[in-house]
Parts: structure tokens; sequence; C-alpha cells
């Protein structure tokens, strides 16, 4: 039975249905098949299915706020009637827009052999400086592109000799440069296209200290780094993904489904209580409770995943028809911008939403069937819209979610030209230390005579590594370490082609007298520390004396490379 509230907003589901039927929406452009008209509808009711389960969830929770005693169910998993009749009676009570004989899924299936264009992207160039040439160069017009994912244009990244770098391959402090440089470049971004970027005012709300819904990302990654140090995704979440997996990847509709009621508020309670002292038994749980908790999992974080601030200047945007180079760049930075936290949790989820895609033919679950089912969940919004915001404000975050999920493989990486700024900041930082000693000097006026020579300064910058480094070593070679090794040491003479990867197999082939050895090296990466960086996990195919020229005071280091 559905609530009071449901039904009556049964027609406000008709007349917005009816609004994107006379495409009275028209951010952002697209152009439409037949075909994908039917699929656009019915995307469109699996959109308003999960707002309606949202509110009914919200209203079952706020008429069982008295604690109640959790008696076990009898069976392990729910069984497939009890989903699928689940399904059906909504399937009743909301409005069917489009009735077809073949399944949705294949609707589109014949135009897949449609070859996307093809565009090189460049990292090197701060993107609010292209946007400024752009007028003189007459390079980007405006563009209509067909929602379907194979549609969409093909980035090809033009790969420096310094490589490509993931966000994950720079320090923590770095990165946190790298997050204060994106809001300054999109703001600056939006600015070249006459859009204001204002963070305007949401409701906070406090998360919980403890348990595991409704607590923040930080919060829960604090309490699995004291299990794993190295982990950079919550754990929760890990299993969640795990758990869909194992037997629901094939699971028709596996995140249209509602799952089984009862064991889905059980399991919940459980995990709340158990799961941070390692007593929940993930065993018992089925593919379609883990896809059911995953979405209440980011709903009711304090704050939502993605900023939702950020989408009226995004909504500016795509009112302007930009081409598509042009949405990848704002959202690139947007990513950029976001804490590392959300930034990696984010990457990780759209690593598994690829991977239930990849089963598209079997589980009818496509881009942009994922993306209209998550976008309420993701980019939540607690402050109070009309409906025609509403319906802008989803229909612009499933677009985000869908670009995301389609460039998802270069979207994590750090800009060069982003790098190159955390070099000229860290360069002005320790030129700075260097000069503090001389400022001190200057305002101890008093104490003159004792501060002409500072011994301790100077013997610091005598036996600093940097400057040990420069007199010891010649010009173009490098001393590599590699603690973790059995040859713990190497000096390489470097050549304009000399590559990471160069360095990893010479290292591989002095230890290649034991086969853990061979083992250990396959996993570890090479590494720029000190000079003007933190920590920098090199590309294997970056030009080390590139890199070099440009951190000649840094260190080279062989070790493992985190995972999430």
């Amino acid at each position: 039975m559905t609530s009071p509230a449901t039904q009556k907003s049964i027609p406000h589901c008709r007349r917005i249905n009816r609004m994107l039927s006379k495409e009275s929406l028209q951010t952002p452009a697209f152009s439409r098949s037949n075909s994908q008209a039917s699929v656009d509808s019915a995307s469109m009711e699996d959109f308003w299915r999960e707002i309606e389960s949202i509110k009914d969830n919200s209203i079952a929770g706020q008429e069982e706020q008295r604690p109640t005693e959790v008696k076990p169910l009898d069976g392990d998993t729910c069984d497939n009637h009890t989903a699928q009749e689940d399904g059906a009676q909504e399937d009743k009570e909301l409005p069917r827009v489009i009735k077809t004989d073949e399944p949705l899924v294949n609707d589109n299936y014949l135009e897949k052999n449609i070859s996307p264009e093809t565009e090189e992207l460049s990292f090197e160039v701060s993107y609010s400086e292209m946007i400024t040439e752009v007028p003189k160069r007459n390079k980007f017009k405006k563009s209509d592109f067909k929602k379907e994912d194979y549609a969409l244009t093909k980035f090809i990244v033009q790969k420096t000799r310094f490589g490509l770098t993931e966000a994950g391959d720079l320090s923590a402090e770095d990165m946190k440069k790298v997050r204060h440089l994106s809001l300054i470049e999109l703001t600056a971004f939006f600015d070249a296209f006459g859009i204001q970027l204002k963070r305007n005012k949401t409701e906070k709300v406090k998360g919980r200290d403890n348990g595991i819904f409704g607590v923040p990302l930080a919060v829960l990654l604090d309490n699995d780094r004291k299990k794993d140090p190295g982990v950079k995704v919550p754990l929760v979440l890990q299993k969640f993904f795990e758990k869909v997996e194992e037997s629901g990847l094939e699971s028709e509709g596996i995140f249209r489904l509602s799952g089984c009621t009862a064991k889905v508020k059980q399991y919940r309670e459980e995990l709340d209580t158990r799961f941070n002292a390692d007593k929940f038994k993930w065993d018992k749980m089925c593919h379609r409770e883990a896809a059911v908790m995953l979405k209440a999992f980011f709903r009711e974080l304090p704050t939502s995943l993605f900023p939702v601030e950020y989408i009226p200047a995004f909504i500016s945007l795509l009112e302007r028809g930009p081409h598509i180079k042009v949405q990848f760049q704002a959202l690139h930075l947007m990513i950029m911008a976001l804490p590392d936290v959300n930034r990696d949790t984010a990457q990780a989820l759209m690593t598994f939403f690829n991977k239930v895609i990849a089963n598209e033919s079997k589980n009818r679950m496509n881009v942009w069937n994922i993306s209209t089912v998550m976008a309420p969940n993701l980019f939540f919004s607690r402050s109070k819209h009309f409906d025609y915001e509403e319906l802008l404000l989803a229909n612009t975050a499933a677009h985000i979610i869908r670009l995301m999920l389609k460039y998802q493989k270069i979207l994590w990486k750090v800009p060069s030209f982003l790098i190159t700024q955390v070099r000229r900041m860290n360069e002005a930082t320790l030129l700075l230390k260097k000069q503090l000693p001389s400022v001190k000097k200057l305002l101890r006026r008093k104490t003159i005579e004792r501060e002409v020579v500072n011994p301790k300064t100077s013997k610091v910058l005598q036996k600093s590594p940097s400057s040990r480094r420069l007199s010891d070593v010649p010009e173009g070679v490098i001393r590599v370490h590699a603690p973790l090794l059995s040859k713990v040491s190497m000096a390489i003479q470097l050549n304009s082609q000399t590559k990471a990867k160069d360095i990893l197999a010479k290292f591989q082939y002095e230890n290649s007298h034991s086969s853990s050895e061979c083992l250990k090296i396959q996993n570890q990466r090479l590494y720029e520390i000190g000079g003007n960086i933190g920590q920098h996990c090199l590309d294997p195919d970056a030009y080390i004396l590139d890199v070099y020229h440009i951190n000649p005071q840094a260190e080279w280091v062989i070790k493992p490379q985190p995972n999430f």
C-alpha cells in the first residue's frame, strides 16, 4: 500500500511527464531519436518512482521513531516473487508513459554501431584561459548531442612527457592545494561565460558520530583507518559493491527493485550496531537489499556526495548550449574541487556502476537508467523547490552522472596545469623558508650581532639532502632507492628516452634471482618525493629526465602504490 502522500502526487507525475513530452524543458539540449523517446519516458518513470520511494521511506521513518525490537527473520534471502510483486504493484500505481512489446533496453541497440566523434583533450593549458581564447579562434560552437552514452564525444587525452597523474598519485597536502586551485579556476571558468558561481545556502544537518547510515564520510573513513590505514573509501561501501557484484550484476532492474522491506530494516539496524565491531554477517544479505541500502547510504549522508550548490551554475552553462568539451572541463574542475573522501568515493562508485552497465543486456540497467535512478540519491537538496526547479535539478544531475560514467577514466586525472601551479606554490614556500632567517635578523635589531651568522640555519642548509645530492651526484644522474627490495639503491644515468618503467625494469632485473622479489617490483611504482612536490607517483610512461629538470632536488623512491 502506498501512503496518501504518494497517491496525491500521482497527478503531479503525470503533469511532469507531459512537460517532458512537450519538450518544455530545453536544458540540456539533446537530439532525440524515436526509439530514444520511449527510453527517456521510461527513465523519467524510474526517476519519479525513486522520488516516491524516498518520500515513502521518509514518512515511514517519521512514524517509527520509537525503538523497536528487531526479531530474526525466517530465511536468509528474499525470494524473487517478493521483489517482483513489489515492482508490479508500483507499476499499477505510477502512470505508464509508454507501452511496448519489446524490452525498452533493446530499443536503441540498433543505433550502437554509430561511431562517436573523437577529439583530443589537453590538460596543459588552463581551462579558463582556453575559453577566453575561444572567441578569437572560433574553435567551439554550440552543438546538440544525443543522450546515448555511445554517441558522446570520445576524448583522447594528450599525454605529455610528464605522463598523466591520478588524484591519488599526489600527497594529501598537494591535493589540498589542487582543491583550492580548482575552485579558483572553476570560478574563472564560469566567469568567462558570464556566470557567477555562488554557493547557495543549504540546510546544515549534523551527522551522527557512530553507526553507518547518516554518518559523514570523513568520520566513517577515520574509523575504518583504525583497521586499515591505507583505505580511501569507506569499508561498508566496498562491502555493498562486493555483495552486488557477487550475484546481482545480471539481476534485472537491480537498482529499481525495492527488495524486502523488513529485511532491509533489520540489516540497517544490525549494520549500525555491529559493522564497526566486525560482527555483521554479510553472507545472509542478498544483492537486492545491498542495492537498496547503497542508495539509502548516499541519500542519508549529512551533506550530499556532490555539492548541489554548484548545479545552478552548471544549468546556466548548459543553457548556453556549449560543446560537450566545455561541459567536461567544468565537471573536471568540480571533481578536482571535491574533498578527498568524496572524490575517492565518487570514483569507486562510478567504477562500480560501469560494471553494472557492462551487463546491460541482462540487467536492463543502461547509463540513462542508472543516472536517473541515482540522481535523487547523489544530488539531493534539503531546500524546497517548485516542481519545475526540482525537475531541472534532477535532469541536470542525471546528465552530470552520465558524463561521469562516460568519462570516468579521465575525469579523476589531475590536469597538468594544476600540478604546475602546485609546484610553483611549493617553490614559493621553500623560498620563503630560506629567506625567513634573514627576515628575522632584520626584525631583531637589538640582537643583530648574535644574528649576523646563524650557525643552526647554515648547518641545516649544508646538511640538506638536496645540497648533498647536487654536489655528490653528477648532472643527469639520479639515485633511486627501493627500501623494500634486496637491491635497495641504484644510480641511474638518465637520457632523453628514459621512462619510469625503464627504471622499474632495471630494478626487476637486478632482483630477478627471487620470484617473490619479481612479484614485489610488479606491484610498485617510481615516486618523485620532495623538492617542489610533496609526493608524486609517476606515470610509467613519464620521461624522467624531463621530471628531473623541473625538480632537480627531488628524491626518487620505488614503493607500493596504495589502492582503495
